[in-house]
């Protein structure tokens, strides 16, 4: 079991998303529910809704399915390499310039469905094959130290954070 990673495993900024993760279970059954929570919302979307964008300047949903997955590439690579005990840091990321390389309106929905499933199973599957001494290992990223534990609650509760605004700014 994965349990919630203790104070000093993450910094302030990144408490403003592992807050939002429910406070009890395993962190991988959560994610898992989770993918499959945002897998039947984004099924019931047609095209036109993911090309839309709720302000200009704001990223359509099918950029926001891409900046979800491009994290979850991102964020399980750290993981990655804290279980693995890289003591090189890794860098940061600036989640817009991602956005913007990424292209992903060129691509149809379902394939930006298909992608953030694809690289939700890998990450899955790699929370899955660790071992449990590995969840309070560290590393650090853009001058950062966090556990494996915060890392995968950072994932959840950063797609939480996407998904309120999808309810409050897209869907509504």
């Amino acid at each position: 079991m994965i349990e919630r990673p203790e104070q000093g495993e993450y910094t302030e900024f990144q408490s403003r998303y592992i807050t939002l993760v429910p406070p009890e279970g395993d962190l991988r059954v959560i994610l898992r529910e989770q993918t499959q929570q945002v897998l039947a919302l984004l099924d019931g979307l047609t095209e036109e809704q993911g090309a839309y964008r709720y302000a200009p300047g704001k990223w359509s949903i099918k950029e926001m399915i891409g900046h979800l997955t491009d994290n979850d590439r991102i964020m399980s690579y750290r993981l990655l390499c804290f279980a693995r005990g890289e003591q090189a840091p890794l860098p940061g990321y600036e989640e817009n310039d991602y956005a913007a390389a990424g292209g992903f309106d060129r691509f149809s929905l379902e394939e930006m469905i298909t992608h953030y499933r694809i690289v939700r199973e890998s990450t899955l599957a790699l929370l899955d094959s660790l071992p449990e001494d590995s969840y309070t290992r560290t590393g650090s990223f853009g001058g950062v130290a966090m556990s494996v534990r915060a890392q995968t609650c950072l994932i959840i509760g950063h797609e939480l954070h996407h998904l309120r605004i999808l309810h409050e700014r897209y869907l509504n």
